[in-house]
């Protein structure tokens, strides 16, 4: 099994962090899909990381995709549960999270650009939708639903996007009144496979 992707990127921890979980085995294939040469395309017409090839040469791509094939392995621990309806609140935690990867991508991007050319309107928006989520994230800790006692692709999720928070220095002071995500974190961080999958200092 292959994972194709970058280093930096949050959705592609997020599997590799899902793979480590597991046990499964894999080759990791770092490939970037804003490099000139990018080979990203083959395996995702979008472009996009990441993807997944598997033995036989299967290929998927979108994060919540890949792990949804991931979890029909049935490799333990199970990451959403068997309950139908349970598992769709799972799932949009998990959205949750992956939107505030999203909005992290695209201030991280908007920043990359000249700075005349720079859309203050367009990083507050960005601000604006990272901290509502975490607010909203913030909630599920408090009461139970995100807990890393209770591992889940929304959890892993969660840790992936405030590590990627933490990685590019969006929104610094996210922790401030939000004690119980803060907590989540410090814990799942703690985990090795958080620990192997951790962003390049440089």
């Amino acid at each position: 099994m292959k994972l194709i992707g970058s280093y930096t990127s949050p959705f592609v921890r997020k599997i590799s962090v899902i793979l480590l979980e597991k046990g499964i085995t894999f080759e990791f294939v770092n490939e970037s899909p804003y490099a000139e040469q990018s080979g990203v395309a083959q395996y995702n017409p979008l472009g996009k990381v990441p993807a997944l090839v598997t033995d036989s040469g299967e290929q998927w791509f979108d994060s919540p995709i890949i792990a949804e094939y991931l979890e029909l392995l049935e490799a333990e621990p199970a990451l959403l549960p068997r309950d139908p309806h349970e598992a769709l609140k799972v799932r949009q935690l998990e959205a949750l999270a992956d939107g505030v990867m999203d909005a992290g991508l695209v201030h991280v991007r908007e920043l990359q650009r000249p700075a005349a050319q720079q859309s203050e309107t367009e990083l507050l928006r960005q601000r604006e939708k990272i901290s509502r989520a975490l607010d909203a994230l913030e909630q599920h800790a408090a009461n139970g639903t995100l807990s890393a006692d209770n591992l889940s692709v929304a959890t892993i999720a969660a840790g992936c996007a405030i590590g990627y928070l933490n990685f590019r220095r969006v929104s610094p002071g996210w922790c401030v009144n939000r004690p119980h995500l803060v907590k989540l974190v410090e814990t799942l961080f703690q985990r090795e496979s958080f620990a192997r999958t951790e962003p390049p200092k440089t």
